[in-house]
């Protein structure tokens, strides 16, 4: 069954394609230390990424150790739903995060129109609320075959349209696109065809900020590493933190 494979397993997938050379030891340092580093280039927002692998998490102690937004995985392909969606959703908002709802893409499994639909119908929805993130689009190595799900590039970017569409349609937000410069590269040739309208994600394990895609002018938000000290994966938003309640505010 779609979804049972941990997001700590496909994060090491995402690690083995971005950074081979890279040991989990120095990635553990990189996150410890990225913060100092990184505080006098730019202006960063702290948060973090679950999904069902987390199981329940403690939202308080994440808030307290800096955490301010969290993505939550919500569904994958068309017969997944997070079990522990709700604790993490609604826990993650009751401390005070921005919160936001993803989505694992299978492009071999259904329709991009399809699979929003299921997205938005369990957990994927948006409202201008300053509290709630875009939808996201979790689109990336293909954890059970082929890297581009055996599609052409084409057909990837037009899979990847019809999901984006929409969800712009039932949510008037369109997603943010999670993925890596490598993937985006290997399976759409780094197509300019969501610059003007979707938010970046990107996965780059390294103390290094992340090239986006073609035609972007910048990320909005990098997952540097799968560990640190908050569950799941560690996450960066581009910007001060009154930006971020923009983009949870303003339509796009």
């Amino acid at each position: 069954m779609f979804g049972v494979q941990p997001r700590a397993a496909r994060a090491r997938t995402k690690l083995g394609a971005v950074l081979a050379a890279v040991t989990v030891g120095a990635g553990m340092v990189a996150a410890l230390t990225l913060g100092a580093s990184q505080a006098s280039a730019a202006t960063y927002v702290n948060g973090m990424d679950v999904s069902g692998h987390q199981g329940n998490v403690a939202w308080s102690t994440a808030w307290a150790n800096g955490a301010r937004f969290a993505y939550v995985k919500a569904t994958e392909g068309t017969s997944y739903k997070n079990p522990y969606f709700a604790q993490q959703y609604n826990g993650s908002y009751n401390v005070g995060m921005i919160r936001g709802a993803y989505h694992f893409a299978l492009p071999n499994n259904s329709g991009g129109a399809t699979q929003a639909d299921y997205f938005v119908n369990n957990g994927g929805g948006w409202s201008g609320d300053g509290r709630t993130l875009p939808p996201a689009l979790d689109i990336e190595y293909n954890p059970y075959g082929a890297t581009c799900f055996g599609l052409s590039r084409a057909s990837m970017i037009s899979w990847i349209k019809a999901f984006s569409d929409r969800v712009h349609y039932r949510t008037n937000k369109y997603p943010m696109i999670y993925t890596t410069l490598d993937w985006w590269t290997t399976c759409t040739g780094n197509t300019s065809a969501f610059a003007a309208t979707n938010p970046f994600w990107i996965a780059r394990y390294s103390s290094t900020p992340p090239t986006p895609p073609a035609g972007s002018a910048t990320w909005t938000m990098w997952q540097y590493s799968d560990s640190g000290i908050y569950p799941g994966d560690q996450n960066y938003f581009n910007g001060a933190y009154t930006q971020l309640q923009a983009l949870a505010t303003n339509p796009h």
